[in-house]
């Protein structure tokens, strides 16, 4: 998954790059008033400059790449967990404790690796059988979760980044301000209409990390429900198969 990850980050790094050369084509090229809102966004970037632009785009950017990175490895995390326990009681009762184990190890995702702890310690008793479930259950948990504090730490940082350039685009406008001896809209307006376009930039990034941060979230807390379920019904299984 960390590969997985890598190749994400760079490919979408690399649209980084298409994405500022077709920016400075469409700004270079057209008006305002006939553009359509990829490109008014495009030129909106541009003008807003890379300075303070660029750090908020890779928080962004790398932010979208954890995130789909975490909605791969859940989709792949996810299966039939009642058809999986059905198989796996039917297996257990009609083939034996090792063909369960070879079900659980054919089968992806974290129900099936919990169910392999738990009965792969079945002679040491049920005692041992449950606190294997809970112990290896709070690792997956922790494996579906990696990653998550990184979306946030973006979240965070994106309007920050994005209010500090609004800071530094208003000094530069005061001091233009100072340098003329003079308060005149048209000297002020350009800073300060930079200074505002890092904040929109940034409250825009941290808006589209939010979404995909919480989406991540439900689909984990969902995961680790039907955890928790699948275990209790693993209990159940191996004590009636003790008897």
């Amino acid at each position: 998954m960390k590969k997985n990850l890598m190749f994400l980050a760079v490919a979408t790094l690399g649209t980084v790059s298409a994405f500022a050369q077709d920016a400075a084509a469409a700004a270079a090229e057209t008006e305002l008033a006939g553009d359509t809102l990829h490109q008014v966004l495009m030129q909106k970037f541009l003008e807003g400059g890379w300075g303070w632009m660029m750090p908020v785009l890779v928080c962004l950017v790398i932010g979208l790449a954890i995130a789909i990175e975490r909605m791969l490895y859940l989709a792949f995390s996810n299966i039939n967990t009642k058809k999986f326990i059905e198989d796996f009681e039917k297996t257990l009762n009609e083939k034996g404790v090792e063909a369960a184990k070879d079900l659980c190890r054919n089968t992806r995702g974290p129900v099936a690796s919990i169910y392999y702890q738990g009965i792969d310690r079945m002679d040491q008793g049920l005692d041992a059988v449950e606190k294997a479930v809970v112990s290896y259950g709070s690792v997956q948990t922790g494996q579906l979760e990696s990653g998550l504090t990184w979306i946030g730490l973006f979240i965070a940082l994106s309007p920050m980044l994005g209010f500090m350039g609004t800071v530094v685009g208003m000094i530069g406008a005061f001091d233009q301000i100072q340098a003329a001896g003079d308060i005149s809209p048209t000297i002020v307006a350009g800073g300060i209409k930079v200074a505002l376009l890092t904040t929109l930039m940034g409250l825009i990034a941290a808006v589209i990390l939010q979404l995909f941060y919480n989406y991540v979230v439900t689909k984990i807390d969902a995961l680790v429900n039907t955890m928790e379920d699948a275990s209790i019904t693993l209990v159940d299984i191996l004590t009636a198969y003790k008897k």
